[in-house]
């Protein structure tokens, strides 16, 4: 019995390091060249695809099959205002900060912007691997679609937010740090959600699911895809779903 929960364990750790490393991966990509915003883009549009899928086939669909639409529903709304609360102390820190006070110099604003991304990574990472750690220890397995959509949109935000404190004078070192620091956390909010699954109900592990997709539904409107369109144009509709066709096929398998 012990064996087979430090093997479970060691599993829960592997998929989070994995989907995980995407955030460290992205932030070496930004040291190793200066990436067009276009590029972001495109990446950002297939992430946002993917996403879609993940929100609805590997945490909606899987939360109602778990327990009910009305422990999703709560969770939705629970997690779509946590989200939504939690960016507005972002966004309100970073326009005090960007203001001229009392002859003061104004606030970096690429700075600023890409605390903003590592926050809002944070943010949403956090519900994404707390459910994946619970469908591990469901026996369910990792989602191949969540999987693939968690890795895939962390490497855009990594690289704008990396990208965009390096432009801002910050230390590589200090970069590196604080993508290893967020996840390190994403990591263990897998572990954490394999080691609470088998003490909760369908219910909750529904409304967790809810809450992971609220979250993530709130940032795309609000953030990802906005941004896409922004600076990769029209072309960023296209990304959008080839990231979705290819993620809802990956869960299928």
């Amino acid at each position: 019995m012990a064996g087979c929960i430090v093997a479970g364990m060691i599993s829960a750790l592997a998929w989070g390091a994995l989907t995980s490393s995407s955030l460290v991966i992205g932030a070496c990509l930004a040291f190793a060249r200066e990436w067009p915003k276009r590029q972001v883009g495109l990446v950002l549009a297939f992430g946002a695809g993917a996403l879609i899928s993940a929100v609805s086939f590997e945490l909606a669909e899987e939360g109602i099959a778990a327990s009910s639409f009305k422990a999703v529903a709560v969770g939705l709304g629970l997690g779509a205002f946590t989200y939504y609360a939690a960016n507005g102390l972002v966004a309100r820190r970073a326009d005090s900060k960007s203001g001229a006070e009392d002859g003061k110099e104004a606030s970096d604003p690429d700075s600023d912007s890409g605390t903003a991304l590592a926050l809002g990574a944070f943010l949403d990472g956090i519900p994404e691997q707390f459910v994946l750690g619970i469908g591990l220890a469901a026996g369910h397995g990792a989602g191949v679609g969540l999987v693939v959509a968690i890795f895939v949109s962390n490497l855009p935000e990594a690289i704008g937010s990396a990208s965009a404190m390096l432009k801002s004078g910050s230390k590589r070192s200090e970069v590196m740090r604080l993508w290893l620091g967020v996840a390190v956390v994403c990591v263990f909010a897998t572990l954490v959600g394999y080691g609470v699954a088998d003490s909760v109900s369908g219910e909750l592990r529904a409304a967790v699911n809810g809450f992971a997709a609220g979250a993530l539904l709130v940032m795309l409107i609000d953030s990802m895809i906005p941004e896409a369109t922004r600076t990769a144009g029209r072309q960023a509709g296209l990304l959008a779903t080839l990231g979705f066709a290819v993620a809802t096929a990956l869960s299928q398998i």
